[in-house]
């Protein structure tokens, strides 16, 4: 288990929530900061005593106040943390509920595990500890699902053009005179609506709405 662990949370009752967390994980070599440069600065100090930290666990958001801060937010601690010091690994503890911006968040700044700040979020953080410490990454259900979804069913180019047709306020019915004007078929409203629905089907969703929702959330369009 890790020996060693940085809290980045500027709310005082997550940060206590997350704290009493280790404890019952019975991790007690942790720290905690409310400020992101106060946590970049530990990190500095660590490796400079040779006594490294393992995990950092950080929020995205972090209110402003009248202490002037250098770096804004969890997601640029997070990127300088993994350019600089790669070995400690990261998980993120946020109320943020987009999977589009959760997924981007493994992908582009290499993060382990995230956690969304919810009604049971301390049995989902120990389970996201335990996995990041065997070397697993831990991803919230909601985007495993959709993840799962996208997976089973591959969107192909005419079907984004179609979704992106809608997502840009054109109503299904004249759909057909856009792919016509661009020379692409099928073009009939019929063969159009059969698609639309094929899709919403596959990806388990009931409208167009949540079609363009679902789709920009994972940032497909």
């Amino acid at each position: 288990m890790f020996k060693k662990i940085l809290i980045a949370e500027d709310q005082q009752c997550a940060n206590l929530s997350v704290q009493k967390v280790l404890e019952e994980l019975d991790i007690q070599n942790v720290d905690y900061v409310y400020y992101c440069d106060d946590a970049l600065a530990k990190i500095q100090k660590s490796l400079r005593e040779n006594n490294p930290y393992d995990l950092l666990i950080t929020d995205l958001s972090f209110e402003e106040d009248h202490y002037t801060q250098n770096i804004k937010d969890g997601k640029e601690l997070v990127k300088i943390v993994r350019q600089k010091y790669p070995d400690i690994k990261v998980i993120v503890f946020s109320g943020e509920r987009s999977n589009g911006v959760v997924d981007n968040l493994f992908k582009e700044y290499q993060i382990d595990g995230f956690v969304h700040k919810a009604r049971h979020d301390a049995k989902e953080l120990k389970q996201a500890i335990n996995a990041v410490n065997n070397n697993q990454k831990h991803l919230p259900q909601d985007l495993q699902r959709s993840i799962k979804k996208m997976n089973t069913y591959e969107l192909s180019t005419y079907d984004l053009k179609l979704i992106n047709l809608l997502a840009e306020g054109v109503r299904q019915k004249d759909i057909p005179e856009h792919l016509q004007n661009d020379n692409i078929k099928p073009n009939k409203l019929s063969s159009i609506e059969k698609r639309l629905n094929l899709i919403k089907v596959s990806l388990e969703v009931n409208s167009n709405e949540q079609l363009i929702a679902l789709c920009k959330d994972l940032r497909f369009i």
